[in-house]
């Protein structure tokens, strides 16, 4: 099983909005994929999903972290690594939760992480080119 890991503006985006980040969740509800956290990444979440512009109640909130999220993902234990991405040092929570779940793939839209292009052989994709690939293959 392809083991994935969505940085956070992914998958705000998909919860809240659908797109192809909303079908890269799609593939993890079912089963297709894999999809792993931190508990860096879950606080990462909560806090994102509680800022003004998303307009969401605390109910909305619980109803997608504990529908929409938790149900379909493996939270791994992370320990602190080396430092990776010196302009955004709280980036480093996507490649070492990656790195310790074996994931084949990080999917971002964060330009700090798509630079990187890859990180210890785990590619870093846009969800449109994750797509892609995966339709491929």
């Amino acid at each position: 099983m392809t083991r994935v890991v969505l940085d956070t503006n992914v998958l705000v985006s998909g919860l809240l909005f659908g797109g192809g980040p909303g079908e890269i969740l799609g593939l993890g509800k079912t089963g297709e994929l894999r999809l792993t956290m931190s508990r860096a990444m879950l606080d990462a979440l909560l806090r994102v999903l509680a800022y003004p512009k998303f307009r969401l109640s605390e109910e909305e909130i619980h109803y997608l972290l504990y529908a929409e999220v938790l149900p379909h993902v493996e939270i791994v234990e992370v320990r602190l690594g080396p430092a990776v991405v010196t302009a955004d040092p709280a980036d480093d929570m996507f490649l070492h939760c990656a790195f310790k779940a074996r994931a084949s793939c990080i999917v971002s839209g964060d330009r700090h992480l798509l630079r990187l292009k890859s990180y210890r052989r785990i590619k870093i994709p846009f969800p449109s080119e994750f797509l892609s690939r995966r339709a491929r293959s």
